[in-house]
């Protein structure tokens, strides 16, 4: 673990702070705009205004929000002229990359040592680690954007490049938790789904888009492939929200990326993910054609979850009588185990998070918050450094719930 001085720790966690909730911001800015785009395009109706198709108007719609009336409406092709002001979308997606990135340099490749490297699962230095981790993240985009090139044509490309990114996403899950700190993993895989999104926008979206206004502006016909293409990517990219999201917020769940298979967890709840964005997509045209709702998509991610949650939860202990009525263990025995496992980070020098476990009477005040983080969460000691075992939780636990007597 490299040693940081506590003035460092503190500064690092100001830019946690302040990285993590401009991500946030922005994360929900690009979200919210491209949920609304995909319901707005499977919502749109044929206007019945002959002005409106004269104009190229191949769909409109009415809604009421805020107070207010809107009438979006999408044009077939291209308008027949520009509007002097026309708003971009592409800021929402590239601030979400770049403080997304920003806040995994920060936590993950500053700190390689800690956060992405388990040397129970692969022992290996920080520096490979990391060159290894964006690896992850530029491989997976160039895989993909391959399999877009060259198999995403015809009537079933789109059903092409899904099997295809599915596969993958399941090399790339099961590869990065044969490597690296299951939370670290975990995040690594939703980073790299997320940076093909960004690429997305990036490279096709809005170079496409900025084709066809320049075509037009200089007065040629538009080839009608650049608005196919980012349709094509757009759509791609709300199928990647959900997984995405759950890999990001996996980190406070020590159970799922802790577990033996973990990468089939990670493959399971990003998968289920999927399928209950799938349902709202296609739920969106049923809307429309006045059809019965596609609940089969939903049901399934459903059942994909219940079907994780049952898997894994924790077996009941054969022996769960007889350490309820065990004698309580002493104060002594849980600083013992503190003291191996837990004041390496949390002492007088290296407080981290603001806590201290170096005295019997610290232990006592910080009981509710050990058990959540080392019994409940499993996700202390940080990828298991020290080396805790189920039998040293297990202590934890009883004294906790004994009413973890003070000294």
């Amino acid at each position: 673990m490299m040693e940081m001085s506590p003035l460092l720790v503190y500064a690092l966690d100001w830019a946690n702070l302040l990285l993590r909730w401009a991500h946030v911001i922005v994360a929900i800015a690009w979200v919210g705009s491209s949920f609304y785009f995909v319901w707005l395009d499977n919502s749109l109706t044929p206007p019945t205004d002959v002005q409106l198709k004269d104009k190229g108007v191949g769909g409109e719609l009415w809604a009421v929000h805020g107070g207010g009336f809107y009438n979006p409406q999408k044009y077939m092709g291209v308008p027949k002229s520009l509007p002097d002001h026309l708003h971009w979308f592409f800021w929402e997606s590239y601030s979400t990359w770049l403080t997304g990135f920003a806040l995994f340099t920060v936590l993950y490749l500053f700190n390689a040592g800690t956060f992405l490297i388990d040397k129970s699962v692969h022992a290996w230095t920080p520096g490979v680690a990391v060159l290894a981790a964006l690896g992850f993240l530029a491989g997976f985009w160039l895989l993909y954007d391959l399999v877009c090139r060259t198999l995403g044509q015809g009537k079933k490309g789109d059903q092409v490049v899904g099997a295809c990114v599915f596969v993958i996403v399941v090399g790339a899950a099961w590869a990065a938790c044969q490597l690296f700190a299951g939370r670290a993993a975990f995040l690594l895989v939703g980073a790299m789904i997320a940076t093909a999104m960004s690429a997305n926008v990036f490279f096709w979206i809005i170079p496409g888009q900025r084709k066809v206004v320049a075509a037009m502006k200089a007065g040629e016909p538009v080839d009608p492939i650049h608005g196919k293409r980012g349709k094509q990517r757009s759509v791609h990219n709300t199928y990647f929200v959900l997984p995405v999201l759950f890999a990001m917020l996996s980190n406070h769940y020590g159970w799922a990326f802790g577990h033996a298979h973990n990468w089939l967890v990670l493959v399971l709840i990003m998968l289920a993910g999927a399928l209950i964005r799938q349902f709202f997509v296609a739920r969106h045209k049923t809307q429309l054609a006045e059809a019965r709702s596609p609940w089969g998509w939903a049901l399934a991610g459903v059942a994909i979850l219940m079907g994780v949650a049952i898997w894994l939860a924790p077996a009941p202990t054969a022996n769960g009588a007889s350490s309820a009525s065990a004698p309580a263990p002493t104060l002594a025995q849980v600083q013992l185990v503190v003291a191996q496992r837990c004041v390496l980070c949390h002492n007088a020098q290296l407080a981290n998070k603001g806590v201290r476990l170096d005295t019997p009477e610290q232990i006592s005040a910080h009981a509710q918050q050990i058990y959540q983080q080392v019994v409940v969460l499993k996700a202390m000691p940080m990828n298991n450094a020290t080396g805790i075992t189920d039998g040293e939780r297990a202590l934890l636990a009883h004294w906790f719930n004994v009413g973890a007597p003070a000294p």
